[in-house]
């Protein structure tokens, strides 16, 4: 069975996605993505899920739940708010730990 990819955060960050057809969850209340985010990983419909960085940051309980499981990958994705540099310090510590340096950063 095919796997899907998932976009979670506020509408005004997320519409477009779904013009390049990735399945989106508009919601500006963190309790609720972190309900949608516990739905979306126990369905096991989904390879990745991307957060807005908003929504990655406030659902902390519910994505350390996720990091034991091989998937869904979920990966944080800047909003319509701006950039937090939460995706690219998240990248560096995956590079960092594969090499043991970071190799694309250097930082």
């Amino acid at each position: 069975m095919a796997k899907n990819i998932a976009v979670i955060g506020d509408a005004e960050s997320i519409k477009g996605f779904s013009a390049i057809g990735l399945d989106i969850f508009p919601s500006d209340d963190f309790e609720e993505a972190a309900h949608l985010l516990r739905n979306l990983v126990d369905g096991e419909r989904y390879a990745i899920i991307y957060l807005t960085e908003e929504v990655y940051n406030s659902v902390g309980k519910e994505r350390s739940r996720c990091e034991e499981r091989l998937t869904p990958a979920i990966i944080p994705i800047p909003g319509v708010k701006g950039n937090s540099d939460t995706g690219r310090k998240r990248l560096s510590s995956f590079v960092e730990q594969a090499v043991g340096s970071d190799i694309i950063f250097n930082n």
